[in-house]
């Protein structure tokens, strides 16, 4: 199990056998070309639960979710699990 807590407070719990899986991968590597694949990689990622807390946790005064909060948060998540790895 992979725990940690974002800049912005979002903490998170992703089951090691989440990151071990193929359509996440190949998922990641659309998503340069094809941006609209963020839901899929976020669902693969932390299941449909915790995308709704992650999507609620990012959400504005009127329930609007910045695109740009969303992928700052996913890549502060993967640079740490990648700095871990590192260490």
């Amino acid at each position: 199990m992979i725990k940690g807590k974002t800049k912005s407070g979002f903490s998170y719990l992703i089951p090691e056998k989440r990151l071990d899986n193929y359509e996440l991968l190949e998922a990641i590597g659309d998503i340069e070309t094809n941006p609209l694949i963020m839901p899929k990689v976020l669902k693969l990622l932390f299941g449909e639960k915790q995308t709704e807390k992650l999507k609620k946790h990012l959400a504005d005064k009127e329930g609007l979710i910045s695109m740009e909060k969303m992928t700052a948060e996913i890549q502060e998540i993967f640079e740490s699990q990648t700095q871990v790895k590192n260490s």
